[in-house]
């Protein structure tokens, strides 16, 4: 016996064939214009005579004497198991055979060299390509088969699809015929698309879409999908790549083929008409997504009125175009998903995680399509490195895929502290550590529970700590990212805040898009100058600095992840923002106790420490913050090594003297005992 094909064998197959069939029908039309060459006054001459000898030579090689070749190209027919690209366009648009005809001729001489010469030889702009006059003496037997001719090259259904394209600054029957940039390949079976178009990779997971699939406005549009009516769908989410991916997960949900391309706002109007040639031939929904090149543009709003079926559009809510189009219009917003869905998502999508899943969907706010994709990285991670934190793990494939390209005045921080690093007080960690649980738990307590439903700003945390500086504010902030297992966004606020009218807002909002994007906590340090309270409008720009903090209460309402402010004078804080943070933290000056378990934390087990250092001591004599601490114990460490002895209470000392020094502070002297260094 045989062996059985393989996937690869019978895609081969099948796309010889449908390029067989291609090569026939172009065969045939061959046929028919030997035929005509033979029957023209000028059929003798050397030119025609070698022409009209290869058309018949095609012809016998493809038709196998079934066809007549002067006899007309049977209306394409829907196969119930296969159907072909040309049976695709035809059905879509409801082509006659005659304009069937009309796209082989347009395409002869993509087909063989042979037949472009020929039509070369026939073309009075001697162009590779079939005239509409060659066309008229192929079809046309009367006055009135001219003008039908000349209808459907003028606004017929395969002209206004952009599929025939005629050519030319010369009267219209010497017009070159041309099929449109890259279908033929098409239609011979091969997916290829011009570089015209650039396609959009999207991923079409349904996994725990659900509830947004049987959503009244998404069943209408799954309907209007199946039956291929003529609309426009307008998908509009926080991002064009948010909506996309869901674009394509609803088709896919109503059973239909889709394809994604980019569109750009300087995209040519000729590009949107290719696209869709391109959708009619693979029989697939096309969907645009719609890139904002600039963001003080809105993107553009592709040509879509004459297409003969669903389109897709999908934007951001705050780039979306007018959707001014004669189709009719289903408008789909979507929000991101409730806290049960991203947990079903990654059940479903990483079942050897099933065990974190509700860990992962508080972590992290993303679409079904991105977990997809983390799930394939993981697993090829898992593949090369073996066992491992499993979550960390996660967390890496995460921040590769975030890809960001950070504005000025942004950094990302990868988070190392740990909790035992970080000295506060009892009831201090307590808030910081129900802060953290807020995050995770807020799909139980306002998804399945309710709470605040439909207020807005409910989802997210905000915190600000405050206190002198040096008391491990941002120490606390990263870790707590490093608690929640994602990166620290932190925002340069002298870099942010521009003299320049709405730059501010701008900068703002890619510091936002970039920490959505990457799942980063967002720390806005010495915030009191971007937070600051508002002032009496005496000039415009003291306007434009209330309409800046009015941005930013509404911009910390919709972000879903953790923010927080840190700032030296809390009294500088705008009440507005006050009364909206769920956490106002102070960090307070370390007491004796505390500074001297931030001498044991910064200096190292590996340190070696003279018999004299006394920490309690140390902590006892010299009121000074965590930063200082860290700054004079790196001190000691370094002039011990110059002189190549232990750390001994001397050094130690020194090195808080010079901390006293630099922040002009009065030393409040040496310890009993110890001598001048």
């Amino acid at each position: 016996m045989p062996e059985p094909a393989t996937s690869s064998e019978m895609r081969d197959r099948s796309q010889f064939a449908v390029a067989e069939r291609m090569s026939r029908e172009i065969a045939i039309l061959g046929g028919r214009l030997a035929r005509l060459l033979a029957q023209s006054p000028v059929a003798q001459e050397d030119v025609l005579t070698r022409a009209h000898t290869f058309l018949h030579a095609m012809y016998d090689a493809f038709a196998d004497g079934k066809t007549e070749p002067d006899a007309k190209l049977a209306a394409p027919k829907r196969e119930s198991e296969k159907t072909y690209p040309i049976d695709h366009l035809a059905a879509a648009l409801s082509l006659e055979a005659a304009e069937v005809d009309l796209i082989l001729l347009a395409a002869m001489a993509e087909e063989h060299e042979g037949y472009a010469s020929i039509l070369r030889s026939l073309n009075p702009q001697n162009e590779p390509y079939a005239t509409i006059g060659l066309a008229a003496q192929l079809q046309c037997k009367n006055p009135q088969d001219r003008i039908a001719l000349r209808q459907i090259l003028e606004a017929g259904p395969a002209v206004t699809a952009g599929i025939i394209i005629s050519r030319g600054e010369v009267p219209f029957f010497e017009k070159s015929l041309l099929l449109a940039e890259g279908l033929w390949p098409v239609l011979c079976g091969f997916d290829v698309l011009p570089t015209a178009l650039k396609p959009a990779m999207l991923n079409d997971v349904e996994d725990g879409l659900d509830q947004w699939l049987n959503s009244p406005d998404v069943l209408r549009a799954k309907q209007a999908l199946r039956h291929n009516q003529p609309a426009l769908l307008a998908t509009l989410a926080d991002s064009e790549t948010t909506a996309a991916h869901r674009a394509a997960a609803l088709v896919t949900s109503a059973k239909r083929k889709w394809i994604a391309f980019e569109f750009t706002a300087n995209a040519p109007a000729s590009t949107a008409r290719l696209a869709m040639a391109h959708a009619l031939a693979r029989g697939a929904v096309p969907i645009f997504k719609l890139a904002n090149a600039d963001s003080n543009t809105r993107p553009a709003m592709p040509d879509i009125g004459r297409f003969p079926g669903t389109v897709l559009v999908c934007a951001s809510r705050s780039a979306a175009p007018p959707l001014d189009v004669r189709l009719p219009v289903l408008r789909l917003t979507i929000e991101p998903l409730d806290a049960a869905a991203r947990e079903q998502v990654w059940r479903q999508t990483m079942p050897e995680l099933s065990q974190h899943a509700a860990t992962l969907a508080a972590r992290y706010v993303i679409e079904p399509a991105v977990v997809a994709e983390i799930a394939n990285a993981f697993r090829a991670t898992a593949a090369v490195d073996g066992d491992g934190d499993c979550l960390e793990a996660v967390a890496e494939c995460v921040r590769v895929r975030s890809n960001l390209r950070l504005s000025a005045g942004v950094k990302l921080v990868r988070p190392r502290a740990r909790w035992d690093q970080l000295i506060l007080p009892h009831d201090r960690k307590a808030q910081l550590t129900e802060g953290l649980q807020r995050l995770i738990h807020q799909g139980t307590v306002l998804d399945r529970w309710k709470f605040l439903a439909g207020r807005p700003g409910a989802r997210g945390v905000r915190m600000l700590l405050s206190g002198p500086p040096g008391t491990g504010k941002t120490l606390a902030a990263e870790v707590v990212a490093q608690a929640l297992g994602v990166d620290l966004m932190v925002v340069d606020i002298s870099q942010v805040v521009s003299k320049w009218i709405g730059e501010t807002e701008k900068h703002l909002a890619e510091a936002f898009d970039a920490a959505e994007r990457s799942q980063a906590v967002l720390l806005f340090d010495e915030a009191d100058a971007l937070f600051g309270k508002r002032t009496e409008v005496s000039d415009a720009h003291d306007r434009f600095a209330n309409l800046e903090t009015a941005y930013l209460l509404s911009r910390l309402e919709s972000f879903d992840g953790l923010t927080i402010l840190s700032t030296n004078l809390k009294q500088n804080i705008d009440p507005a923002f006050l009364r909206r943070l769920e956490f106002v933290i102070d960090f307070d000056e370390p007491a004796p106790a505390e500074r001297e378990a931030l001498w044991r934390c910064h200096l190292p087990a590996e340190a070696p420490l003279a018999d004299d250092v006394n920490l309690k001591e140390l902590a006892t004599l010299y009121p000074i913050v965590g930063g200082l601490i860290r700054n004079a114990s790196v001190a000691a460490g370094f002039l011990a090594a110059a002189a190549n002895t232990a750390i001994s209470r001397n050094h130690l000392v020194g090195a808080v003297r010079r901390e006293y020094e630099k922040s002009a502070k009065s030393f409040p002297g040496l310890p009993a005992g110890a001598f001048r260094t």
